[in-house]
This record gives structure tokens, sequence and C-alpha cells, in this order.
């Protein structure tokens, strides 16, 4: 099952509120939240990432769309000295993704999935590729929380 399906399949299974949207492929976050219709910061940016020291596994750093990761925010948040982005290989082997698809879940073990506060506070619903560059979900904040069940922590400073 493709990543796109697991995620319709598994936020159906939890009852979650999301819609689908069918649009050009695109994987920058500014021009995806204007073909989406939403606000960039609604978009949900999920970075992986890694220790720069090669302890504690990946991370799947999640923030809004309109803001830049704080790499010493999230070594905090994971408990390790410094981190830094995984490679393109190590993204697709840690998410089944490219970078620029890769949704805000985590469906690995070894993979923890840390998420800005500012995401879910801000705005009553996410929007995110979901595994594909012309798919998008468009998911209820709360019920991202409730299912993903991420560690919240701020992941970057306000843009304004």
């Amino acid at each position: 099952m493709s990543i796109f399906d697991t995620l319709v399949h598994f936020l159906s299974s939890q009852g979650a509120r999301f819609r689908v949207l069918e649009h050009p492929a695109e994987g920058r976050s500014d021009l995806v939240a204007r073909i989406r219709g939403t606000a960039p910061g609604q978009g949900a940016k999920a970075m992986l990432c890694k220790s720069r020291d090669g302890e504690g596994g990946l991370f799947l750093a999640v923030l809004p769309g309109d803001r830049k990761l704080d790499f010493k925010q999230l070594a905090q948040a994971v408990g390790v000295r410094r981190a830094t982005l995984a490679t393109p290989e190590e993204a697709m082997a840690g998410t089944g993704c490219a970078i620029g698809a890769i949704p805000p879940f985590s469906f690995q073990d070894g993979v923890r999935l840390v998420v800005d506060p500012a995401l879910v506070r801000d705005f009553a619903e996410i929007a995110f590729n979901a595994g594909r560059l012309d798919r998008s979900i468009v998911l209820d904040s709360a019920d991202y929380v409730r299912v993903a069940r991420p560690l919240l922590h701020a992941l970057s400073t306000d843009p304004h």
C-alpha cells in the first residue's frame, strides 16, 4: 500500500476529520499553499533530521510551512547535542517518501515525531503533502494531535 493510501486508511480508521485535495505537483511550501488555498503557516512542513553525532536515530520535525527549523531547539527536544537534516536517501529510507512529499506522520519505529505547537495552535486545520507531490490532505488540527501523538516542542521562531 502506498504512503498516500496508508494515510487515508489510517485517518479514516481513527475517525479523523480530513479531506483530500488533488493538485499539480509542487514541493515548495509557499507555492503549494497557494495551490491549496490555505495559509502558508497551515502547511505542515515535515523534515527528516538526525543527530550530527550519529546517536539518537531519526527525528521527523514538523513545523508551520512559513517558518524555518531551529536545529538547536530540535536537538534540545530530542536530547542530542546537534541536529542536522537527513540526506535525501535517508529521507526516502526513513519515510518512504521523497523530500517535499513527506507527511507529518511517522509510521517507522526509529523515527520520532516532533511537532512545533504553533502549527496546531494557530490554525483549526493543517495541510500537508500526502506522500506524493500531487495530493494533499487537509486535517483537523486537534485530530492530528490525537492520532499522531507527537512530542510537542518549539522548533522555530515566529516569522513575523
